[in-house]
């Protein structure tokens, strides 16, 4: 068999590892619009994360109760994360002010890696270090992570409102967020 026949599945096997963290199919999200929200009366009520973030510091998804957060789970070694991080941030900047939090959950078993990451983006949000999914096990069934990033945007009562199939721009968080924030007359 010559090389020739195998230049295909070598280029499909070089391609799986960069595919490891793009977004599944579920049914609500469609290449046009990977965001699906969960009507009220069905919102699951979020679990407290907790745990401490980058730096060692304590920090908990209810410390954040009253605020719209977005959940946003990610690592250094994933592309879409890494294009994703500078829009987080500039949505955490613009939308602070109208009651909303990213919150960030690190998957990099190592803490440095996901420091490094944080200080390289200047993330202006924190990030819950959790290496071995302890925390992001505890979602709801349906809300579990399966690829990176992954992103849930849980309402001013603790309930999981939406979840974001792919990377986010700062566009994309304020549409999601737009109908969970109190209406301007």
């Amino acid at each position: 068999m010559t090389v020739h026949r195998w230049l295909p599945l070598l280029a499909l096997l070089i391609a799986v590892p960069s595919a490891a963290c793009s977004p599944p199919r579920e049914s609500g999200a469609s290449p046009v619009s990977p965001l699906v929200r969960v009507a009220a009366a069905d919102r699951p009520t979020a679990p407290d994360l907790t745990g401490d973030d980058l730096d060692g510091r304590p920090v908990r998804l209810a410390d954040y109760r009253g605020k719209v957060v977005v959940l946003n789970v990610w690592a250094s070694w994933c592309g879409p994360c890494r294009a994703e991080a500078p829009e987080l941030s500039q949505a955490q900047r613009e939308l602070a002010a109208e009651g909303v939090q990213v919150l960030g959950v690190n998957m990099d078993a190592r803490r440095e890696k996901g420091r490094a990451f944080q200080e390289e983006h200047r993330l202006s949000y924190p990030s819950l270090h959790d290496p071995a999914s302890r925390q992001l096990l505890r979602l709801p069934r349906g809300y579990k992570a399966q690829a990176l990033p992954y992103t849930l945007f849980v309402d001013r009562d603790g309930k999981i409102a939406a979840r974001y199939l792919s990377p986010l721009t700062a566009a994309a968080v304020r549409t999601a967020v737009a109908p969970l924030l109190p209406q301007r007359h």
